[in-house]
């Protein structure tokens, strides 16, 4: 087997990060210019359509959205109103409502926007001494005048109980825990987790809204298109530099 030098060796280590800097970037912030342009005051969040095979899911997922959105500083209608509402529109199916025009929808209420979500995953899979619970959603915030899209997110997070015992009675403790997991998924807290993480993630998430102390002090957390570019330039330019300079 070739051995390298130590010479060789620190050159390797010296270069090594770099090339991870060339490669690895940090994820490029949306561009809210359509949001802050419709500066959305309220919110319509229609019935959830449920890809999943938990034929329950979007029935208990609705009840886990409003909460974020409120303490973000927006005025969310009531969602079981506005489903009730929908059904006496003839809008009873999700996958109806979400291929209606925003337009009508928004109409309905007089909301400044709607939030359409999408359950993709609602699952919990599993296996003797472990068991995953797992919550996928795609969301998507379009304005209810337009129809334009003003704001897309897709989040995934999972629950796995863990024992923290050892020998026979750490794996009879965690078989015991994996299936009390399977027989009742823990699905509401993923469920608020993934909602809290769309709404509020710095640069990804939503602006605060018109009832926030923050509204319209978050710019640099929420870029439009030209402060976008700028601050891709800025991510960019570092793992340049190192890289000619060792030309």
């Amino acid at each position: 087997m070739m051995r390298l030098s130590r010479p060789v060796l620190a050159l390797f280590a010296l270069l090594a990060p770099l090339a991870l800097a060339a490669c690895v970037q940090p994820p490029r912030p949306n561009d809210y210019g359509a949001f802050r342009a419709a500066d959305p005051h309220s919110i319509a969040i229609v019935p959830a359509v449920n890809r999943s095979l938990e034929v329950t899911a979007a029935d208990y997922y609705l009840s886990t959205v409003s909460i974020p959105l409120a303490e973000r500083g927006y005025y969310v209608f009531p969602v079981h109103l506005v489903k009730r509402v929908m059904e006496d529109d003839g809008l009873s199916d999700a996958d109806l409502v979400h291929a209606a025009p925003t337009e009508q929808v928004a109409a309905l209420f007089g909301a400044d926007a709607v939030l359409y979500v999408t359950i993709q995953v609602w699952e919990s899979n599993y296996a003797v001494f472990s068991t995953t619970t797992r919550v996928t959603l795609d969301y998507a915030l379009k304005d209810g005048q337009t129809g334009e899209a003003l704001w897309k997110d897709t989040e995934q997070v999972f629950y796995q109980p863990q024992s923290s015992g050892g020998g026979i009675a750490g794996l009879i403790a965690q078989a015991i825990a994996a299936a009390a997991e399977r027989a009742a998924p823990n699905y509401m807290p993923l469920a608020r987790q993934a909602n809290w993480m769309a709404v509020y993630r710095l640069g990804r998430g939503l602006p605060a809204g018109p009832y926030a102390p923050k509204y319209g002090q978050d710019q640099d957390a929420f870029p439009t298109a030209q402060k976008v570019e700028t601050k891709k330039a800025e991510t960019e330019t570092p793992a340049a530099t190192p890289a000619a300079a060792t030309q």
